[in-house]
């Protein structure tokens, strides 16, 4: 369905379109590491897992080979697989190995010493690299050697930095400079690194150059292991810290995709853990029964509706959410048409304050969307949990473990409390439309719990409203959990109409992160497309080699 209605916002960047493939990361050096390969002659996952990697090095604050994440493939005979490479509690690890300061808001989450937040009892047992050598294992045309090769390239020669890196270091800059190895990377001359300064990352390069000859099994149980237990190590034994044997034991899961309809069209995203595929599917259910188009883009009605529709998809994933391994989760009831239609009846003819449980969900990930000319689409969101996570580094590696003990419960006996080998849900959502079998478009974003509802907004971007990618991802964006409700600057106009329907409204600079997406036309054409939140860079190969029997001849 399109619209002709005029829109509220201006693109602030453009879209670019190839036929033999489209690499958008949130770095323009990971988008380029993509594209190389892909120029070399490899295919969508050689492109995600170079860039991913790349991203490493480019990107050191959200994504790290000692964290977490899921990515989403499409294959070219039109199978969906998916990588849960999400961090896990160690083997040792107990309900009470931290100590909580509240049983209230705003301090639920947090614990004495922020030992669940800072430092080596922070740390989970790490997937990223486990599943991105699995996934190059399996399906993978060139030698990884290649693929890892920008990476150990730009850790070793340097890479400036951006605007963007820059304020993400100021802003932890005192727990940053606890840590002297990773205070000599990031606040050089005692002073976070400015934009256009050269990073260069030494011993990261070597960790890297490890990887290359040994893959994953340099972490997960060889030098690099290693020297990460060593270090997690240094004040002496505690509860739940992650082992040798956690590393050698992790494994990344592939799981079945979850489909569900919207409009003719179908949206495939990730199972539990995630909680994408689930109620992305759930919230166009609801709105299926609404003519969108016909109350506008622009309009307080539908933004009134979609708050109503977003806060009965969290109570829901409140309700029944979690690790598969150990909550049962009645999928198959929470993507059905007729619960649905049931749900319809909560939605309120005005709005209202709704108490919201604690919790907490990094926000500080990365997203990839890559596509090949033969068909394969990788969609992926990877973390290291919060910024720079753990806030330390690993002498002599260049590594920067995750801090995903943040997201459990610190409090035992709750549905989120720490269980060993226990994973965390995530909001993490990697998803892929098709239409009549065939892609139409692949998406994703970061931003912890505003992700998946923002990936909601822009699939009806396109499907509703008829928008362009670049529109899609650009659009501003709403969210609520069930108390107040945020807008982006773009709808600030309608703040005085939704309070008048007895909503809360708080204006914010942006809900979530840097969303990219590519949209798939009937010619073989890709239009890749990243947005004004974060470094986003499309890059996209177009042309060939030249025939057989062609040559030049004078």
């Amino acid at each position: 369905m399109t619209t002709d209605q005029p829109l509220p916002f201006t693109c602030r960047k453009s879209p670019a379109r190839g036929a033999r493939g489209v690499v958008v990361t949130n770095h323009p050096l990971g988008s380029a590491a993509g594209h190389e390969m892909m120029a070399m002659g490899g295919n969508a996952v050689d492109a995600a897992v170079a860039a991913l990697l790349t991203l490493t090095v480019v990107e050191p604050m959200m994504v790290g080979i000692a964290g977490g994440g899921v990515s989403h493939l499409r294959l070219p005979d039109g199978r969906h697989t998916v990588y849960d490479c999400l961090s896990q509690a160690a083997e040792g690890a107990v309900p009470d190995m931290f100590t909580p300061v509240s049983d209230r808001l705003p301090d639920y989450m947090e614990t004495a010493g922020r030992k669940n937040l800072v430092g080596p009892a922070a740390v989970a047992v790490p997937g990223n690299l486990r599943g991105w050598c699995a996934m190059h294992a399996e399906h993978g045309a060139l030698p990884f050697a290649d693929v890892i090769a920008p990476a150990i390239r730009h850790a070793a020669g340097g890479f400036r930095v951006t605007q963007y890196l820059s304020s993400n270091i100021d802003r932890h800059a005192e727990d940053l400079a606890k840590d002297p190895e990773i205070a000599r990377h990031f606040l050089p001359d005692g002073a976070p690194a400015k934009p256009g300064h050269r990073l260069v990352q030494g011993d990261y390069a070597e960790s890297l150059t490890l990887i290359a000859r040994e893959g994953a099994e340099a972490l997960h149980g060889g030098a690099l292991g290693q020297a990460l237990v060593d270090r997690l190590a240094e004040g002496g034994a505690e509860p739940g810290l992650v082992t040798m044997r956690d590393l050698e034991r992790y494994e990344a899961r592939e799981r079945d995709a979850i489909f569900g309809s919207y409009r003719g069209f179908d949206i495939a995203g990730p199972p539990p853990p995630a909680s994408s595929g689930v109620h992305v599917v759930q919230m166009l259910n609801m709105l299926e029964a609404y003519d969108l188009a016909a109350m506008g883009f622009d309009s307080p009605d539908r933004l009134h509706l979609l708050a109503e529709v977003i806060r009965v998809g969290f109570e829901d994933r409140r309700a029944a959410s979690g690790d598969p391994d150990f909550v049962d989760i009645p999928v198959e009831k929470l993507i059905s048409k007729d619960y649905a239609d049931a749900c319809l009846a909560r939605i309120r003819p005005a709005g209202g304050i709704s108490a919201v449980p604690p919790g907490y969900e990094s926000r500080n990930t990365t997203h990839i969307t890559v596509a090949d000319g033969d068909g394969m689409i990788v969609s992926a969101t990877h973390t290291i949990n919060g910024l720079f996570g753990a806030r330390f580094m690993v002498p002599g590696t260049g590594m920067i473990p995750n801090n995903y003990m943040y997201n459990f419960d610190p409090h035992p006996g709750k549905a989120l409390s720490i269980q060993p080998g226990k994973r965390v849900p995530t909001s993490m959502a990697p998803m892929i439309v098709l239409k009549d079998g065939a892609p139409r478009f692949a998406l994703g974003l970061p931003g912890a719990v505003r992700i998946f509802p923002s990936a909601m907004q822009s699939i009806v971007n396109m499907i509703d409203f008829g928008m362009t990618p670049q529109q899609a991802v650009e659009a501003p964006r709403l969210w609520t959990e069930g108390a107040h409700v945020e807008l982006e600057p773009d709808y600030a106009h309608h703040k005085a109409a939704l309070e008048a329907m007895g909503h809360e409204v708080k204006l914010v600079p942006h809900i979530g992160g840097g969303m990219n997406a590519i949209a798939f036309g009937a010619d073989g054409e890709m239009t890749g497309a990243a947005c004004w939140r974060a470094d986003g860079t499309v890059s996209a190969l177009g042309g060939g080699l030249a025939d057989e029997g062609v040559a030049f001849h004078i």
